[in-house]
C-alpha cells in the first residue's frame, strides 16, 4: 500500500482532501527504462499526497516521461520553478 496521508499537502501545505500521486506515472510502470531502474514495489509506492490544485497543475505541467525520469520525488518537483509558483499561489488559496 501507499504511505499513510500526511495532514496536508505535501507541496503547497494546505490542510485539505488529500489525493495519492504516484512520482513513477503508472503508464509508465511497464515500459523498459522504468523497469530497468525501479522494481514494481518502488514504482508503486513511490508517491506524494498532494491536495487536487497541486495534483491537477503537475499532470498539466508536464508529461508522463518527465515525471517518471526526471520529477519522481518530492524534492525534484519542489525546485521546479514552475512549481514553486505554483506552490506560493496554491498556499494562499481557501483551506476548504
Amino acid at each position: 500500500m501507499a504511505k499513510h496521508a500526511p495532514e496536508c499537502c505535501e507541496l503547497c501545505g494546505r490542510n485539505v482532501g488529500l489525493q495519492f500521486h504516484h512520482l513513477i506515472p503508472r503508464k509508465n510502470h511497464g515500459k523498459t527504462w522504468f523497469k530497468r531502474n525501479f522494481d514494481k514495489q518502488e514504482m508503486r509506492l513511490r508517491g506524494a499526497w498532494l491536495c487536487s490544485l497541486c495534483h491537477r497543475f503537475i499532470h498539466r505541467q508536464f508529461d508522463e516521461q518527465t515525471l517518471g525520469r526526471q520529477l519522481n520525488t518530492v524534492a525534484a518537483l519542489q525546485a521546479e520553478q514552475s512549481v514553486q509558483t505554483h506552490i506560493a499561489w496554491a498556499a494562499k488559496q481557501r483551506r476548504a
